[in-house]
């Protein structure tokens, strides 16, 4: 294992809560910086990319959670990628990341359990390879907030935190645009020395 670590903030759109029953649509991923366990050197999350718009693979889903993304499930279903091609043309994209810094890949979101549990088991069901995360190398901003803040998690909202970690682009429920926009919360909160204790 590489004692270097590439992170790799990432974003999905769904059409439903879970993965199976309903189809995750579309997922943007950047590659955002690497940390060698003593210093963390950022990389502009614009620099390096990938996207992907998939098939549905059900016939649910939800209305509101399909109008979030604003994407069509009739027009995805004849222009959408194949599952198995899609993931596993985004688990080479992020070994190659990896393997251009000699560095093991971690999984950046926020919050993680959605989008981990979306990319995770697209990995299992249709990657060849399964996933290049591995089964837990992942990151979860909300709880890096709430941990250097002194914060409860429910108090680790976007709109709890200081505006200064916030990025300056908008969030616009475009899978890349949306990971490109956390990549640099992400940098933010690494540089942040926290709230002070009182």
């Amino acid at each position: 294992m590489n004692k270097r670590e590439a992170y790799i903030s990432v974003d999905v759109e769904a059409d439903g809560p879970i993965p199976g029953p309903y189809s995750m649509l579309s997922f943007g991923m950047s590659a955002c910086g690497i940390f060698d366990g003593f210093e963390f050197r950022p990389a502009d999350p614009t620099e390096t990319t990938f996207y992907a718009e998939l098939k549905p693979i059900s016939d649910d889903y939800v209305p509101e959670a399909l109008a979030i993304s604003g994407l069509d499930r009739d027009q995805l279903a004849v222009e959408g990628r194949e599952p198995g091609e899609a993931m596993s043309a985004a688990a080479d994209w992020v070994k190659a990341v990896a393997a251009s810094a000699d560095a093991s890949p971690v999984l950046v979101a926020y919050p993680l359990g959605f989008d981990w549990m979306f990319l995770y088991w697209y990995w299992t069901r249709f990657a060849q390879g399964g996933s290049p995360f591995g089964h837990s190398r992942h990151l979860d901003l909300k709880s890096m907030y709430a941990t250097k803040a002194g914060a409860p998690i429910t108090r680790s909202t976007k709109r709890q935190m200081p505006a200064e970690l916030l990025s300056d682009r908008p969030h616009t429920h475009n899978a890349l645009d949306d990971a490109i926009e956390q990549a640099e919360l992400f940098h933010n909160l690494v540089r942040w020395a926290g709230r002070p204790r009182e």
